[in-house]
């Protein structure tokens, strides 16, 4: 039987801050980070990093994969992010830049310019390159190519770095008045390829005039969450990026060319939200909202229909990793993931060019502009523009979070673990008790199902006895069908699992892998 473990183990969760610089991970303990000053929360166990079933599917569609491929590439992204890191480090400036390949990832390569790095390379697990050039070199062309005459921002739509072909890549529509360009910035002709191309890269702001109101005296605060859409002005719809914090304001990130500082924002709800501390386009596209006390920011990505993923740091994933975004949309918020193609994009819109930009194949649509873009758990950026739509195909572009967060010294809110499980399912508010044989399997709570009517945390555990190994699933009714949404199935006698997830009706399948004995189960419920 093929074994995942989609839920972390126990510990409590507590939200913190981050700068640019990245941060351990969740699953590591605890260790000095700049910046943390976190709040803990009552839930008793950190949510399962596996993305919830809307994000999966997303995956699966847009990268053409079954669902086995795409748990795989999940876990060799996360497995050779790290690899890739420590080989970056240790090459320096002989670093030529790293990608995945394969359908599941499963292949990380890391060019370098020293023909010696090829052994340690290899013996970390990954596949050497020997290249010409260094990133840095390359980073070098591209910078005087910016100061060419005529500008290539003029004659070319985007400007990237592709580290696979170790060059820096032109994409024009008019490829002779780029090579003059070129020429004319006396860089080696070796170091850049034109490429014809009728990309026309566009912002992705939507126009939606709307009425705002007042917010109700006395209303409970409405949760913020990454994706949700926001109106500029009253009259322009983006989304939200990542909740931050500076100092003790709350607000969050999205696009600069969203609103310029002093805007009014309103709320996905038509109620008055905040507004737009500061703003930044052309140049860069980034700009940071203080929210009113009506509002909380959460450190969540996602909607109702399609699954919430928590944030849990800002690692940034390297090229060929799988990335998808949330964004507001005229059918309401959904998932599109992708795959990083390249970094350092330098982007020519109709209203300014915006530089140093990641690259990825997700698609967007109007209403995206803001979005939250996500690898896995870690923040990556947020969506700047993009060429095409979700029906043809084309290149969306993001605003790293380092940049964002550096420029107005914000803070990433993230959840991270602060305390280890005890490996017992005492104190939960509800439970259920029984025993199972080998291969059995039962529903709870009382061979039923519970209900929920709001948003919120479901947690659950199984304590078996130690001559079992059972696994815990726990389960969302969609029409006349139950989906699994969160699953926590290891070796051993003792499972654990998070989720959130919207008002519904909902059960936990308890299944005998391997051994019988009585059980214990503690479940939360929102």
């Amino acid at each position: 039987m093929f074994r995942t473990c989609a839920a972390a183990m126990g510990c409590l969760l507590a939200v913190t801050v981050l700068t640019s610089t990245p941060p351990a991970t969740a699953s590591r303990p605890a260790r000095a980070l700049p910046a943390v000053s976190g709040v803990e929360v009552p839930e008793r166990v950190l949510p399962a990093r596996k993305p919830p079933m809307g994000m999966l599917k997303a995956i699966r569609r847009d990268l053409g994969l079954t669902e086995d491929q795409a748990q795989s590439r999940l876990l060799n992204e996360s497995r050779l992010t790290s690899i890739a890191a420590q080989l970056r480090e240790r090459l320096g400036d002989r670093f030529a830049g790293s990608w995945l390949r394969g359908v599941a990832g499963q292949t990380l390569v890391v060019a370098t310019t020293g023909r010696a790095d090829a052994a340690q390379i290899t013996a970390a697990g990954a596949r050497p390159l020997i290249v010409a050039r260094s990133l840095t070199r390359l980073r070098a062309v591209k910078e005087k190519l910016a100061t060419a005459r005529p500008a290539l921002s003029e004659v070319s739509s985007v400007r990237y770095i592709d580290v696979r072909a170790n060059k820096v890549v032109i994409s024009s529509s008019t490829p002779r008045a780029a090579t003059s360009s070129i020429k004319a910035a006396g860089v080696s002709p070796a170091a850049v390829r034109v490429v014809l191309s009728a990309e026309q890269p566009r912002l992705l702001q939507a126009g939606m005039p709307v009425d705002p109101q007042p917010y109700p005296p006395g209303a409970p605060p409405t949760d913020l969450v990454g994706g949700q859409a926001y109106y500029s002005g009253a009259t322009t719809r983006c989304s939200v990026g990542f909740a931050v914090t500076r100092g003790t304001q709350k607000g969050f990130i999205s696009a600069g060319h969203c609103g310029t500082p002093g805007t009014a924002t309103v709320g996905f709800n038509r109620l008055t939200q905040g507004s737009v501390r500061a703003s930044t386009f052309p140049g860069g596209d980034h700009s940071w909202v203080a929210l009113d006390d009506t509002w909380t920011p959460r450190p969540l990505v996602g909607n109702d229909s399609g699954g919430i993923m928590y944030v849990y740091g800002a690692k940034e994933a390297i090229e060929g990793s799988s990335v998808c975004l949330a964004g507001s949309s005229a059918g309401g918020l959904d998932w599109h993931c992708g795959t990083i193609t390249q970094r350092e994009a330098d982007v020519t819109y109709p209203e300014g060019v915006v530089t140093h930009m990641m690259r990825t194949s997700a698609c967007a649509h109007p209403g995206n502009a803001g979005a939250s873009m996500l690898s896995i758990g870690q923040a990556q950026g947020i969506v700047s523009g993009g060429s095409g739509d979700c029906a043809t195909g084309g290149f969306t572009y993001v605003q790293p979070l380092g940049d964002i967060l550096t420029a107005y010294g914000l803070t990433l809110m993230t959840y991270v673990k602060v305390q280890a499980s005890t490996g017992s399912c005492s104190g939960y508010p509800n439970s259920a008790t029984g025993a199972l044989s080998s291969g059995q399997s039962i529903y709870q709570p009382n061979g039923l199902h519970y209900r929920t009517t709001v948003t919120g945390s479901h947690f659950g555990c199984v304590e078996a006895d130690s001559n079992g190994d059972f696994d815990l699933h726990l389960q969302k009714l969609d029409g006349l069908t139950w989906s699994t949404v969160a699953v926590s199935e290891t070796p051993r006698p003792f499972e654990e699992l998070g989720y959130v997830g919207p008002p519904g009706v909902y059960r936990y399948l308890l299944l005998s892998f391997k051994g019988s004995g009585s059980y214990t189960l503690g479940y939360t419920t929102p």
